[in-house]
């Protein structure tokens, strides 16, 4: 199986499913979909594939794909095997206007969205904290029924609260004097390459702009972020173009212009080095997926 999944998050905006059980069967799903998926695993023992590198499934693992991120999950079946997990699919559009008025969680929303994650599969066995929150949004759901979004949308909040404090925290291997500043720093940093990641990238530009030397800017932003510079920009670049090729008829060239001023023949092999296929092979997947 190898298709963009085209969910109906107009209409819908979050989809829960808590405890979903499978027994004696093998389970493969290779896809993608234009929302931020979040799967827990209570039960059960595979693989999950994303981003090209393969991760062990296995009861305790969280994971994070973000919108248009092909990823493969797969549990071989086994006599009397049971897989069991919870998956919360929500459109990131939709949560911005309830994510708003709290600035921090609101930027770390647009970050799953948008940004690079450098981790995605977490092991939080021995966590019941996520268990917790999926159970009473499965409690909540029996109450007032699916499709009240108000309703969703805090649950979906408080999930993403959680994920924030204690899944991805931002100041991870920082000492606490200095965890105020650094974590200010990233998040500078971070918002400068949103709102510049279309332009051509100058070192000297961003440094300036952040008041920080070139040599800090590059160093720092490789120790807390986990990529260069120029490769978060790259993946960042690839991530919009996954999104104009699914939701847009414009040529490969436009798209090259728009996600950096690139040149066609280097966006493909950017594309190709970071999706393992061209621009219009992914957007043949798509197509294919909503002709089905």
């Amino acid at each position: 199986m190898n298709r963009i999944m085209p969910l109906d998050l107009e209409t819908k905006p979050v989809r829960f499913s808590n405890r979903t059980e499978t027994v004696d069967e093998h389970w493969l799903m290779y896809h993608a979909h234009q929302g931020c998926e979040l799967l827990y695993i209570f039960e059960g023992e595979g693989s999950i594939t994303v981003e090209g590198v393969t991760y062990p499934l296995r009861p305790g693992t969280l994971v994070c794909f973000q919108p248009y991120q092909l990823h493969k999950v797969e549990v071989p079946s086994r006599p009397n095997g049971t897989y069991i997990r919870s998956n919360l699919t929500f459109d990131p559009r939709f949560m911005e206007a309830y994510a708003a008025p709290f600035p921090k969680l609101h930027a770390f929303a647009r970050r799953l969205w948008k940004g690079v994650l450098v981790r995605q599969v977490f092991d939080l066995a021995g966590d019941d904290r996520i268990p917790a929150l999926f159970a009473d949004f499965g409690k909540s759901q029996e109450v007032w029924g699916e499709g009240a979004t108000d309703e969703e949308a805090l649950h979906v909040l408080a999930v993403l609260r959680y994920l924030q404090l204690y899944v991805f925290p931002a100041e991870d291997a920082v000492p606490p004097d200095r965890a105020d500043k650094t974590a200010s720093h990233a998040e500078t940093m971070l918002d400068w390459v949103e709102s510049r990641f279309r332009e051509p990238f100058v070192l000297e530009t961003m440094a300036n702009d952040c008041h920080l030397s070139p040599f800090h800017v590059s160093r720092l932003f490789k120790s807390l972020v986990g990529k260069t510079i120029s490769d978060y920009i790259a993946a960042r670049r690839v991530r919009e173009a996954c999104e104009l090729l699914a939701r847009t008829d414009r040529t490969t060239r436009e798209i090259g212009i728009e996600v950096g001023a690139l040149g066609a023949s280097y966006f493909c092999q950017m594309f190709k080095k970071h999706k393992g296929v061209t621009p219009q092979a992914y957007r043949t997947m798509v197509r294919r997926a909503y002709e089905r």
